[in-house]
């Protein structure tokens, strides 16, 4: 049995619990809607959050290209040896996509700026110049197999997603994209919820990155009173 894990972070009022919870093998066509709800059914109440990982709502909706179906151009192999090891661009396979989404010239572009940036003591300026070209694509560094050689993409309407989670559950919900390295985003929510406050909680990635099998996270508020990650308008 997976215990509560206190979430103590900067931002984040004292009484936040984070509680993962293990789900079968989400696979594409797969009504994840129903998945989340029977996992939370008896953990999650309706004063909670329950976030699902961005990755599970893709690969439900079939949101994912396995590598080998990408050929790498000698660009793609070029700028991925200079990438990070965590990085997606570290890949080619995913950098390809990126190149097929905005154009050689601006990935080009992006490179030159990145490195100006790096010399003058900022980061991510690459990110920054593709946006959500790159954004939308998660690279198969860690995903969980048999997807660990798989390239997924961005969920479909996540904010729908987790209305659909709502009505079915009558807990508020998120779609979240969190990382290992303290970063986390919420991609979509149900009404009510605060963004920024469930970002802050999950910055400690409390779905794990590796074979946990728990892509979705119920946040509880074990204080008196309204729940600080729920603001006014959520039930």
């Amino acid at each position: 049995m997976i215990r509560p894990l206190s979430v103590e972070r900067p931002g984040v009022p004292d009484g936040i619990v984070a509680i993962p919870v293990r789900t079968p093998l989400v696979r594409p066509g797969d009504d994840l809607v129903a998945i989340v709800s029977r996992a939370v059914a008896g953990i999650a109440r309706n004063a909670d959050v329950v976030a699902v990982s961005e990755t599970a709502v893709a690969i439900a909706q079939g949101e994912l290209i396995p590598a080998e179906y990408v050929r790498p151009s000698r660009l793609a192999y070029a700028l991925s040896r200079r990438a990070g090891a965590m990085a997606t661009v570290s890949q080619p396979e995913s950098l390809q996509l990126v190149i097929d989404r905005v154009g050689a010239r601006k990935v080009l572009y992006g490179a030159a700026m990145h490195v100006l940036g790096r010399l003058r003591g900022k980061r991510g300026v690459f990110y920054e110049i593709m946006g959500e070209a790159i954004a939308a694509i998660d690279g198969y560094t860690g995903t969980l197999p048999p997807y660990e050689r798989a390239i997924v993409l961005a969920p479909r309407e996540p904010d729908r997603f987790c209305e659909a989670v709502f009505e079915r559950s009558g807990v508020a919900c998120a779609v979240v994209d969190a990382n290992d390295l303290e970063k986390a985003k919420i991609l979509g929510a149900s009404e009510g919820v605060d963004r920024s406050a469930v970002e802050r909680a999950l910055l400690g990635n409390p779905h794990g990155n590796g074979d946990e099998q728990t892509p979705v996270v119920v946040l509880k508020w074990r204080r008196a009173g309204q729940n600080p990650l729920i603001g006014n308008g959520a039930a």
